[in-house]
């Protein structure tokens, strides 16, 4: 592990008694396109994933075999995602405590503790908001490779080739040059978050 003790928070709630500690983070807030996406992860206790840190930190092939080794070490793991329409409508901080909330609710194994990242979700059940926890707790981390693997896949799986001409295979929805260019040439897809575009195009917010 590094310098930083990424177990300080679960070890501290291991200690207590607390075996299943949930980490969970979304991914996607800043985008333009796409939905938010949000993990919930249980890990179990005293599990050291020594390469497992702030999905940013990693590269994407890095990230896909961390994702596969937390998929296969996992006590339980779940995903959930807010689409746009619904960011437009309560507003991207909101949409985003919503996945988390979901993701939460559908673990397989009741979550006694959360750790989330800078967050706090609407649910009766203990939990501490860590700011920059992605990079401080280990199941944290976790749920960050989680939902950056699942939305960076969607993106180029699934999003990229139904709507093409966007590149978002290339920016995953991010407001690139690219895709800012794209979006004044053909317009927004279903999945464009109007509210996003509006803020950013304001000689053209009749386009949307």
């Amino acid at each position: 592990m590094s310098d930083i003790n990424r177990l300080e928070y679960e070890s501290t709630l291991w200690a207590q008694g607390l075996s299943a500690v949930a980490g969970v983070d979304e991914v996607g807030r800043g985008c333009l396109f796409g939905d938010v996406v949000a993990a919930a992860v249980i890990l179990p206790v005293g599990l050291v994933l020594e390469e497992v840190n702030d999905s940013k930190q990693l590269s994407e092939k890095k990230r896909d075999r961390l994702y596969d080794l937390i998929m296969s070490e996992a006590v339980a793991w779940s995903v959930a995602r807010v689409e746009a329409s619904v960011i437009d409508t309560i507003n991207i901080r909101q949409a985003s405590r919503l996945a988390m909330k979901q993701a939460v609710q559908d673990l397989s194994v009741s979550a006694q503790y959360l750790l989330i990242d800078a967050e706090t979700v609407d649910l009766n059940i203990e939990q501490m908001a860590i700011i920059k926890g992605d990079s401080l707790s280990q199941s944290i981390a976790a749920a960050s490779i989680v939902a950056k693997v699942t939305r960076d896949r969607l993106c180029v799986e699934v999003w990229d080739s139904l709507y093409p001409g966007y590149g978002i295979a290339a920016h995953k929805g991010y407001g690139t040059k690219v895709h800012r260019e794209a979006l004044l040439e053909l317009g927004p897809t279903p999945l464009h978050r109007r509210s996003f575009l509006k803020g950013l195009f304001i000689e053209q917010q009749e386009l949307f």
